[in-house]
């Protein structure tokens, strides 16, 4: 596996929430990659606590991921996936990312040790969806991907993640997207739901590989339906895994 040279100016991953703070022996992490703005997180932290809470008894272990601004986010990402490989061995990784976070994961895919992604609102950008220049989707390949973004988003283009969906999933049939109606960038308005969307999702990938009913149908579903399945008001209440 290709090591990446420490990121410089000061990256680093936060303090371990989960099974290792009981000292139980870590069986997978959620690396969480925040957006560009610290003073908008999105549902990076209760995220993060939900993880800790529903995966702890299970292993998992969920560090954030410190931007150190100098290097790319990408490149931070695979620095941070060598660092999980050098603390904890060969346990599978998920990459969840929200905001330029998002688009860092599912640019990262491709380290060795990850085997999903999850991407909340990813800040693609307009050049990053052109056709004479598209986002590359082949390190994407059989990873289990999850893209989650607001029909309202008024600051990265759900049509462009819905774009990036559907030529991700020529290459990886283990692609799907949910869209958050009504919610804008920071998906706050079904924070709940995406918190508990997303929960289901990284415990199915990196262990189980059982997921809720909308998830499974959403990854079975040909596109264009599993690409832009809705999030269903409530979701998470009554989960049945």
């Amino acid at each position: 596996m290709a090591q990446h040279a420490p990121p410089a100016r000061g990256a680093r991953l936060g303090r371990a929430a989960g099974a290792n703070g009981s000292g139980s022996t870590v069986s997978g992490v959620v690396l969480l990659l925040p957006g560009a703005s610290r003073f908008s997180p999105g549902p990076v932290r209760p995220l993060a606590r939900a993880l800790a809470r529903a995966g702890g008894t299970e292993g998992l272990v969920a560090h954030t991921l410190i931007h150190g601004g100098g290097a790319s986010r990408e490149e931070e990402a695979g620095w941070a996936a060598d660092e999980v490989v050098r603390r904890y061995g060969d346990v599978p990784v998920c990459l969840a990312g929200y905001d330029a976070g998002g688009v860092a994961a599912l640019r990262a895919a491709g380290h060795g040790a990850v085997n999903s992604v999850l991407a909340l609102a990813p800040c693609l950008g307009e050049s990053a969806t052109a056709a004479d220049s598209p986002e590359p989707v082949k390190q994407l390949s059989g990873r289990q991907v999850l893209i989650v973004h607001g029909t309202n988003d008024a600051r990265s283009d759900p049509e462009g993640s819905f774009r990036l969906a559907a030529r991700a999933k020529k290459a990886n049939r283990s692609t799907c997207r949910f869209e958050v109606h009504s919610d804008g960038h920071a998906l706050r308005e079904h924070q709940a739901e995406v918190v508990a969307l997303s929960v289901d999702f990284v415990l199915g990938a990196v262990f189980s590989g059982r997921y809720s009913r909308p998830v499974t149908d959403a990854l079975a579903a040909p596109p264009p339906l599993g690409l832009r399945m809705p999030l269903a008001s409530g979701f998470g209440r009554a989960l049945r895994r």
